[in-house]
């Protein structure tokens, strides 16, 4: 086990015993105690669930001090030392003795597992002082020793005694009574009317907020956008996927620049807004178990209030869904816009009784992955005042590349055949509401067909449609500090996603985070190896209430999950360092080579069409496929690819940014696309790309409140091959997205496209390989057509950023 914690801030003596002292944790009379009288008082203190002093007495008994001695022995001939703190330390932290360490060198554990340490003891400052940092410390559940206390009851004399937030170490504690936590629902009005009734769409708003917020506490808000969150029609969604199996077509040549097609919003001037028959501070709707995201779990216990709206066109919402338009921007920004005090928002949708967020401090964050972190972005664009930070994970910045790559139709994997108005379909919950869905059918239709219409799957292009749903464009007006967070196996929302709002996000003044790991689409806040929600934690006690503890400097711009060694993540300036090496290699038969050698003369061919059964069976076995495209010898695809490798790497290398290809290339009819993999070739085993549960339920985030299981990424069996990064263009799509060129058959025109982003570590003795291909089966349209392709080999080549 390796614990990387980079929320455990370093701080002075005086501020730790003055933390101490404000969780109640030491008092005046351990103050004069000797220190190993002190330590034992410490030791028996972190024993909550045990309410007498004999319990606790015999629970400190069941450690071990030193090999043969127990604590409780110990301390009555024998002073406190290193190595008796730490041996006891290890096994509350749930380090089992002789198993997990040694009792006679727990130190050598300590440094392994890359925890937190003091190397004197021989006062009672350096016992508190060590003791203060022994409680930041994660246990082996992946939490810290304090929050495993607080899930035991430490906290428990706190509630209903609060009237602020505490903070420990910079972070929020869990003081607040989770099971007298006030659930509500308000109906917010926004400018829109998306159904076209001649009404504002109402947005139906599901609000947790701690008791004490009704007691003259204001609390910040962490406000989650969700259009799955009042539910999806999954079986209306699966029988609108698009046909894959369709043909790529000759797009008629263009001129057109981007100014034809950028998207202009239409001025348009929005229904009267509701009267107000009354005020109110009391809500009228409740509910039962939300949707929730486990870091608003985690937050609802310190002091933070969670907020959940699916949006326009979801149920007991007004409107219809639009995906990714303008419009959903719109309806959640309005949310916003009520919790800082400047919208309105009703206690139902009939009797126009209005209810502000009073109870709100105006500091929010939004949270979430996904469509979640896609909205967060999209919010954070608009400028909105009282949005302070976003946490991005796995979020769309433009939708075009979500959908689409290079002028194609690229599904998202997993998903082929899904589309925009797909989507559209799986959220539009108000459909589950029979009489209310009634009232809308027709329009909805309509708006759908417009989807469909504007989506435009049969050239692939960026068009008005697109345009309207690239949040890159308003980077300008970001007001937000960003924390991103995304997986570098995520061919889901693919990499490119957060690449590009990183890179954009340099030119504006806010600060900017991001977090690259190993995985799918998928959270990382149950993570072991991570202090994510910690990380988290102390960032929005910065940012949502202005406590000061540097959680711009202490947590890193940059920090990535290496792909090689389990349980390590490192920090970085940036994804790409400024200090890096570009490196251009060149083609030959079946080879990757230096460009300083002579360029290979000739072409290599490969054709797409695979016998009839191949094809129906690839559709059917992606993996297989998968593994047929990548195998480098006596592959049944040998004739549907060229892979090309590199000698064994001389040392270890890492690859930073965007992969960039150019080729020269000819195929024999007047339309065709290349797709591209660039391959870590080399036996070993690898990280998963899906975490390995080790613990069900093995997160409490508070006292008696909300679990999670625990994960971590493990080592799987070897494997052959890793794929490290891909791409695709439409060769009609050669210089850019929106504009159509000529093609003709049989010549040769030279193409350029950028793979999706990585941050790779390639081991020493490892081959890089370049597969180029045709047709990708998971993710292209499949018409298994008779094109063949020839690449000009001296006029291509593969650019790389080294470290």
């Amino acid at each position: 086990m390796r614990y990387n914690q980079f929320a455990h801030i370093k701080t002075s003596l005086k501020t730790k015993l003055a933390e101490l002292n404000q969780i109640h944790y030491v008092d005046q009379a351990m103050l004069h105690e000797t220190p190993t009288k002190l330590w034992l008082q410490l030791v028996e203190k972190a024993f909550p669930q045990a309410l007498s002093l004999a319990a606790q007495k015999q629970k400190a008994a069941a450690l071990l001090a030193d090999e043969t001695t127990p604590l409780t022995d110990y301390v009555k001939k024998a002073d406190v030392n290193v190595q008796a703190f730490y041996n006891v330390g290890l096994q509350l932290l749930g380090f089992e003795p002789e198993k997990d360490f040694s009792l006679s060198d727990p130190l050598e554990a300590i440094k392994k597992s890359n925890l937190s340490y003091q190397e004197q003891l021989s006062s009672k400052e350096d016992v508190l002082s060590a003791w203060y940092d022994l409680l930041c410390t994660h246990t082996t559940s992946g939490q810290t020793l304090l929050d495993k206390l607080a899930s035991l009851g430490y906290f428990k004399p706190f509630f209903g005694n609060v009237s602020d937030p505490l903070f420990f170490n910079g972070k929020a504690q869990p003081i607040f009574d989770t099971n007298k936590l006030i659930r509500e629902v308000v109906y917010v009005e926004s400018d829109l009317d998306t159904d076209k009734d001649g009404q504002r769409d109402l947005l139906k708003v599901e609000i947790i907020r701690p008791e004490e917020s009704s007691s003259g506490l204001k609390v910040p808000v962490v406000y989650t956008a969700s259009p799955y969150n009042q539910g999806t029609n999954d079986t209306d969604g699966q029988k609108m996927m698009h046909n894959m199996n369709t043909t790529l077509t000759h797009k008629k040549p263009s001129d057109t620049n981007y100014a034809a097609i950028e998207y202009r919003a239409k001025s348009s001037v929005p229904p009267a807004p509701r009267s107000i028959t009354r005020e109110t501070t009391i809500a009228e709707e409740s509910f039962g178990r939300e949707f929730s995201y486990t870091l608003n779990d985690y937050l609802l216990a310190r002091g933070f209030a969670a907020v959940y709206s699916a949006g326009i066109g979801t149920l007991d919402s007004d409107g219809v869904r639009t995906c990714g338009s303008p419009a959903e921007t719109a309806a959640a920004v309005a949310v916003i816009e009520w919790l800082n005090g400047t919208r309105i928002a009703f206690t139902n949708k009939t009797d126009r009784a209005a209810i502000s967020a009073w109870w709100c401090n105006k500091n929010i964050a939004m949270t979430g992955k996904s469509y979640l972190g896609t909205l967060a972005t999209a919010a954070a664009t608009t400028g909105v005042a009282g949005l302070k930070t976003i946490i991005s994970e796995a979020a769309i910045s433009s939708w075009y590349d979500y959908y689409r790559d290079g002028g194609l139709v690229v599904a998202p994997g997993g998903f082929p055949g899904e589309d925009a108005d797909v989507l559209t379909m799986e959220c539009f919950s108000r459909k589950k509401q029979a009489a209310d869905y009634l009232k809308v059918k027709d329009i909805f239709k309509k708006q759908l067909a417009d989807i469909t219409d504007g989506q435009d799957r049969s050239t692939g292009n960026y068009n008005t449609f697109w345009d309207a749903r690239n949040y890159l464009k308003n980077i300008s007006k970001i007001k937000a500090d960003i924390i991103m967070v995304h997986g570098l196996n995520d061919w889901n929302v693919k990499p490119r996603n957060v690449f590009n709002l990183w890179q954009a996000l340099k030119h504006v003044p806010v600060t900017s985070k991001l977090i690259l790991h190993q995985g799918q689409h998928i959270y990382i806040n149950n993570m072991r190896s991570l202090d994510f929600n910690d990380m988290m934690n102390l960032w929005l006690s910065f940012k949502l209430y202005n406590v000061d503890n540097h959680a711009k400097d202490e947590l890193p711009d940059v920090l990535v999950q290496d792909n090689v060694t389990p349980e390590t993540w490192n920090s970085f300036a940036d994804w790409i360092a400024p200090q890096h090496n570009v490196e251009k290699l060149c083609l030959r038969p079946h080879e990757l080579v230096s460009s300083k050698l002579e360029p290979a003369e000739g072409a290599a061919n490969f054709q797409d069409k695979l016998p009839s059964a191949d094809f129906e069976y690839y559709q059917k076995h992606l993996n297989i496929w998968m593994k047929d495209l990548l195998s480098p010898d006596h592959s049944p695809l040998k004739h549907n690819r060229l892979l090309f490798r590199t000698a064994a790497m001389d040392e270890d290398k890492i690859i930073q940014g965007e992969p960039e290809v150019t080729m020269s290339v000819a195929t024999n009819k007047n339309h065709g696309m290349l797709s591209f993999m660039l391959i870590d070739y080399g036996t070993a085993r690898r990280l998963g790309s899906v975490p390995t549960t080790l613990e069900r339920k093995g997160l409490n985030y508070g006292f008696q409140w909300r679990e999670d299981d625990l994960v971590e990424f493990s080592l799987a069996k070897k494997t052959p091959w890793k794929m490290i990064s891909k791409g695709h263009i439409n060769l009609q799509n050669r210089h850019s997205n929106w504009k159509n060129d000529e093609l003709q058959p049989n010549s040769f025109y030279t193409i350029n496209t950028k793979l999706q982003p990585t941050f790779y570590h390639l081991p020493k003795g490892h081959h890089l390989g370049l597969i180029i291909y045709a047709t990708d089966m998971g993710m292209t349209v499949r018409a298994n057509e008779d094109l063949a392709y020839s690449i000009k080999l001296a006029d291509s080549c593969l650019k790389l950023n080294f470290i």
